[in-house]
C-alpha cells in the first residue's frame, strides 16, 4: 500500500486529467461536509425528542471535532506515506457508513459516539487530498486549483443543512442520514475506478514552488513538527487557522437554531438560510481569491496570506454585526458580505501553508494544522452553548446574540497574525540548520 516515489513509466497527467481530479476530489469533500453538517440543523428535533439541553448539543458537536483534531496527526503521517487515494476513499466508505448508523443513535452517549467515529473517518480527507492536489498543481495553479475544491464545502454545507432539514421536516430527522450516508458510499466504490496517484512532487517540476524533497522516505513526524512551529510564517498560520475555525465551527453548529429562536424562521427555511447566504457567497469570492492570490504570490512572497488577511479584516464587522443585529434583512446581508469576505480567507488555508512546506511533507503539515485548528475550533460550539446559559444578558437569545458578535474581535486578530506571517514570508527561507529546515 506504499506510495511510489515516482510515477516511473507514466506520461505525466495532462491538464485535463489535473482538473478532473480537482472535481472527482470535489464530490468527495461535498459529502464530507454535507455529512458533518446534517446533525446541526435536526438539533431542535433532537431536542424536542430527547430532551437534549445546548450544553449537551455543545458536545455532540464538539465529539466530532475533538477526535477530527486528535486523530488529525495520523492522518497526515499516512498522507505522506502511503497512497492518498486509498486514504480519501477508503476514509469516504467509512464515515459515510457511520453517517447511516447516526439514524440508529437514541441517547447521547449514542450520538456522541457515531460523531466522534465520524471525525475519526474524515480527518484523513483533508491531509491526503490537499496533498494530492498540490501534487498535481504546482505553485502557478495551486491556489486556484484549491480555490475551486474549497467551493465544494460550501456546497456540501448548504446541501447537507438544507436538505437535511427538508427530509426532517416531511418524513423525520434521520432520512437525511440515510441518505447521504448511502450516497457517499457508492460515490467512494466509483472513484476508485477513476482516481490516480501521482508522484509527490509531480506538480513542483519548474512551478518556482516549495523545494521538493528527493526520493525516498518522507522526513519524520517529529521533523515535520519542528518545522512548523519554528518557521515563522507556519507557525503563525497555524495560529491564525485556531481563530477562524473558532468562528466558522460556531457558525455551522449554532447558526440554524439562531435563527429558529431569535427571528422565528422556520426548520426549513432556518437549514437553508444559515448556510445558504454565507456559503454561497464564499463559493464566489473563493475561487476569485484563488486567482489574486496566484497573481500575488507570483510578485512578492507571502502574498496569498495577505489575500487572507484582507478577508479577515473585512469580514471582522460584519460577524459582529450577524450578532448584533435585530433586523431580518440587515442579518441576511450581514451573513452574505461575512460569507464573501470568509472565502478570501478560506480559498489559502492549505495553499499558503504549501508555499514553505516541502512536497513529501505536505500531508503530514496538513494534518498537524488540522489538529491545531480543529482543537481550537471545537471550543466554538461549547463557548456558544456555554454562553447561552451564562452570558447574563437576560435571555438564552440574547447570550448567543453577545456570543456571536465577539467572534468579530477574533477575525481582526487572524488578520493581524497574517499580515505578520506574510511579512516573515517575505524574508526568505530560514538559515541551514535551524530547526525551520526541513531535511530535502
Amino acid at each position: 500500500m506504499t506510495a511510489p516515489t515516482a510515477t516511473s513509466g507514466r506520461r505525466p497527467a495532462t491538464t485535463a486529467y489535473r482538473w478532473g481530479v480537482v472535481g472527482m476530489l470535489w464530490l468527495v469533500c461535498c459529502f464530507n461536509y454535507a455529512d458533518r453538517q446534517a446533525i446541526s440543523v435536526v438539533f431542535p428535533l433532537l431536542t424536542e425528542e430527547f430532551g437534549f439541553d445546548k450544553q449537551q448539543l455543545g458536545l455532540i458537536a464538539s465529539a466530532f471535532m475533538w477526535v477530527y483534531a486528535g486523530a488529525a496527526p495520523l492522518a497526515g503521517w499516512a498522507g505522506d506515506r502511503f497512497q492518498r487515494r486509498h486514504l480519501i476513499l477508503g476514509g469516504c466508505l467509512f464515515w459515510s457508513f457511520v453517517t447511516l448508523t447516526t439514524a440508529w443513535c437514541g441517547k447521547l452517549w449514542q450520538f456522541v459516539t457515531v460523531r466522534a467515529l465520524e471525525g475519526f473517518g474524515e480527518t484523513f480527507y483533508f491531509p491526503a487530498s490537499m496533498s494530492l492536489v498540490s501534487a498535481y498543481h504546482g505553485a502557478r495553479t495551486r491556489s486556484r486549483a484549491m480555490a475551486v475544491h474549497q467551493s465544494s464545502v460550501y456546497v456540501g454545507t448548504i446541501g447537507g443543512s438544507w436538505l437535511g432539514a427538508v427530509l426532517a421536516e416531511r418524513y423525520g430527522w434521520r432520512t437525511g442520514f440515510y441518505l447521504f450516508g448511502a450516497a457517499g458510499m457508492v460515490l467512494a466504490v466509483v472513484l476508485y475506478a477513476l482516481l490516480r496517484e501521482p508522484a509527490r512532487d509531480e506538480g513542483e517540476a519548474g512551478s518556482g514552488g516549495a523545494p521538493a524533497a528527493a526520493d525516498g522516505a518522507p522526513p519524520k513526524f517529529s521533523e515535520t513538527l519542528r518545522f512548523l512551529l519554528g518557521h515563522p510564517s507556519a507557525r503563525l498560520l497555524l495560529l491564525g487557522f485556531v481563530g477562524a475555525n473558532f468562528v466558522a465551527t460556531l457558525f455551522l453548529v449554532w447558526t440554524p437554531t439562531f435563527l429558529i429562536e431569535k427571528f422565528g424562521f422556520k426548520l426549513g427555511a432556518a437549514g437553508l438560510s444559515a448556510t445558504v447566504f454565507i456559503h454561497a457567497a464564499s463559493a464566489l469570492s473563493a475561487p476569485l481569491s484563488g486567482w489574486l492570490a496566484d497573481v500575488w504570490t507570483a510578485r512578492r512572497p507571502g502574498g496569498r496570506m495577505l489575500v487572507q488577511a484582507a478577508g479577515m479584516a473585512a469580514g471582522a464587522g460584519f460577524v459582529g454585526l450577524v450578532g448584533w443585529t435585530t433586523d431580518k434583512m440587515t442579518l441576511l446581508l450581514a451573513m452574505t458580505a461575512f460569507g464573501l469576505c470568509k472565502g478570501c480567507y478560506d480559498a489559502g488555508i492549505f495553499a499558503s501553508l504549501y508555499d514553505v512546506v516541502p512536497a513529501r511533507s505536505r500531508a503530514t503539515a496538513a494534518g498537524v494544522m488540522n489538529t491545531v485548528g480543529w482543537t481550537g475550533g471545537a471550543l466554538g460550539p461549547l463557548y456558544a452553548g456555554w454562553m447561552a446559559k451564562h452570558a447574563g444578558q437576560g435571555s438564552e437569545v440574547a447570550n448567543m446574540s453577545l456570543a456571536v458578535s465577539l467572534c468579530g474581535g477574533i477575525y481582526v486578530v487572524v488578520a493581524v497574525l497574517l499580515v505578520f506571517a506574510a511579512r516573515s514570508a517575505r524574508t526568505g527561507p530560514p538559515a541551514a540548520g535551524s530547526s525551520s529546515v526541513l531535511p530535502v
